[in-house]
């Protein structure tokens, strides 16, 4: 698959934008364990162009976790051009728009998912960003506003006449958030209509190796882009990327998972400072598939969520490795 001249390989699986969740360490993580390209946390258009130190801080990129692609949301188009320029000065490899995020602050204020009410606002901001860079240009967005909206399949081609050279959707309107399940056959439908020449990325709800592969089979997109399942487990990439390319894969080890969510939470410390950084990584933590499905778990999760120390989330490391011994197989 191919965008613009960045080339991400046969079957791509990529790491979603996702607000305190992509950071730099997490993004690098995800690439080394095998993301296609990785994306970082939303950039508000508005914040970026105020020069809003805490905004600017999201686009650092660190070479090694190339490609990676900046994304910027905003309903001002004056600023949403500006923001463009800025970021394309950090030197991302595309730059993606958010028409997608669903939450209250965003959407309900014209931006992200919100646009879903405003076409011609977006097509708008859309034309002046791709006409701003020299970078390309990409979108995300959901199937529509609501059940009674689902305009994603007339939207895809208008987006692409604007100049995008990719788009992602989730299958989901902004309705729904979260719940219920990802439907990808307004997705598939997309893909296969004969106007559209570019990429067709699909979001939602994979969350297996045999996901990711029967999203490539049955709805024929051009890539996978995956959210919330990687919570606490980077390591999902390295196994979809194995199933994709073997029709097999074989697991970390828990004692190498748990390394894994060590060097998250050394990183975050080293980014940020001790207190900050595990409030930030413990979302993380308690979220990792690692601990589904232990018995009587919720207190442990509990703590973990209420750490404050690095020492405090080691300890509570040890002591699920002593108390789960015999359902892990493994001393950690």
């Amino acid at each position: 698959m191919k965008i613009g001249k960045l080339d991400l390989g046969q079957r791509p699986v990529m790491l979603a934008p996702m607000e305190d969740v992509t950071d730099p360490s997490f993004r690098l993580i995800c690439r080394e364990m095998g993301a296609a390209m990785v994306y970082t946390e939303f950039v508000s258009a508005e914040a970026l162009v105020r020069n809003v130190n805490s905004t600017l801080r999201k686009l650092y990129i660190d070479e090694r976790e190339r490609p990676v692609a900046i994304q910027i949301y905003g309903r001002d188009a004056d600023a949403m051009e500006e923001a463009a320029r800025m970021v394309e000065k950090a030197g991302p490899d595309l730059i993606d728009i958010n028409f997608g995020c669903p939450v209250k602050k965003v959407a309900g204020k014209g931006a992200g998912a919100g646009m879903l009410r405003n076409v011609p606002k977006m097509l708008e901001i859309t034309r002046r960003v791709v006409r701003a860079v020299s970078l390309p240009v990409t979108v995300k967005t959901r199937l529509g506003w609501d059940c009674e909206n689902k305009i994603i399949t007339d939207l895809g081609p208008r987006l692409q006449d604007c100049g995008i050279q990719a788009i992602t959707v989730h299958g989901r309107t902004r309705s729904q958030m979260y719940t219920g399940e990802a439907d990808w056959t307004l997705i598939g439908e997309l893909k296969a209509d004969p106007r559209m020449e570019i990429p067709v990325i699909g979001n939602g709800d994979i969350t297996t190796p045999e996901g990711a592969a029967e999203a490539f089979r049955r709805y024929g997109v051009d890539g996978v882009m995956v959210g919330r399942a990687s919570f606490g487990a980077p390591w999902i990439f390295r196994d979809m990327r194995q199933f994709l390319d073997t029709d097999s894969y074989t697991p970390l080890t828990v004692e190498e998972k748990f390394a894994v969510l060590r060097r998250q939470i050394r990183e975050s410390i080293e980014r940020i400072d001790e207190v900050r950084g595990i409030r930030h990584i413990r979302r993380h933590l308690a979220s990792s598939p690692l601990f589904k499905g232990l018995p009587d778990f919720k207190p442990t999760r509990i703590a973990m969520l209420r750490a404050e120390t690095e020492d405090e989330i080691l300890k509570i490391f040890e002591e699920i490795g002593e108390k789960y011994y015999n359902i892990i197989k493994v001393k950690l």
